[in-house]
């Protein structure tokens, strides 16, 4: 097999793939809080494990997988502590650069592969400006949405991936059980709290969205075998991603000059 860890190779290496017109994925992700069982680091270590497996997975797709972006905006987990967070204007510019480099270093497609729902809405937005600003393919998905009902038909508590929940706990079993603090399982799970109407967008932090633990879901009902399901529907779904030419075309270069003339 391949290797396919953008830092395990070496430059001429990279040049090979550049030349290939290989696929870069960048893990997008974040260092928080996740709850009294899970380290700080579960959505970057996560994010980079599934993406690894994916660009494998898709041997047909030249791939290469970058080291995870460990900082994303998790400014509403502070409440809990054990968070750092960007605010948008600097995750945005740090994207940009990301983007700049793997240009220079003559690559033309990169896949935003989130692993942290604070980062939904920003990687939306960043990903189209990307790609206008720089005339190549970028575009986003998160863990959860490449295999919504395969998700949904491995968890028993949860109708979805939500937060040092099920998912994530099972995929850490599977992955490294080390990292999981069976002793502070018990009691760990939160429904979270009121958010109020879903059809209003605000800010709430996580002291409000899952008082008391940080959590979102049920960690106890977690097992490695749950975790192996969870991890072969996601990789899955990420290569068919990574393999589908539909996502890696050309934008529309909708801020040229002269382009609103064009229809006309």
């Amino acid at each position: 097999m391949s290797e396919v860890r953008w830092e395990r190779l070496t430059a001429p290496e990279l040049k090979a793939l550049a030349a290939r017109n290989a696929l870069v994925v960048l893990p997008v992700a974040s260092l928080e809080q996740h709850g009294p069982h899970l380290p700080v680091w579960t959505d970057s270590a996560l994010g980079h494990a599934m993406s690894v497996r994916a660009a494998e997975i898709a041997e047909d797709v030249p791939a290469v997988v970058l080291p995870a972006m460990w900082l994303g905006l998790s400014e509403h987990h502070f409440p809990f502590g054990g968070t750092i967070s960007l605010d948008y204007a600097t995750f945005a510019g740090v994207l940009r650069c990301v983007v700049r480099s793997i240009m220079a270093c003559g690559f033309k497609r990169l896949f935003l592969v989130n692993s942290h729902g604070g980062n939904i809405e920003p990687l939306a937005v960043a990903s189209r400006e990307l790609a206008h600003e720089f005339g190549i393919p970028v575009a986003t998905t998160s863990l959860p949405r490449v295999a919504a009902e395969e998700i949904a038909a491995i968890l028993e508590t949860q109708p979805a991936v939500q937060h040092a929940c099920e998912a994530e706990t099972a995929l850490w079993m599977h992955l490294d059980p080390t990292q999981v603090r069976m002793d502070k399982l018990a009691g760990a799970g939160s429904q979270g709290g009121n958010l109020g109407n879903p059809d209003v967008t605000r800010f709430w932090s996580f002291a409000e969205r899952a008082p008391v633990t940080g959590v979102r879901g049920n960690p106890e009902a977690a097992t490695a075998e749950k975790g192996a399901r969870l991890a072969a529907v996601i990789s899955e779904g990420l290569a068919r991603a990574m393999r589908d030419p539909v996502n890696w075309t050309a934008p529309d270069p909708v801020w040229m000059p002269g382009r609103a003339q064009a229809q006309l």
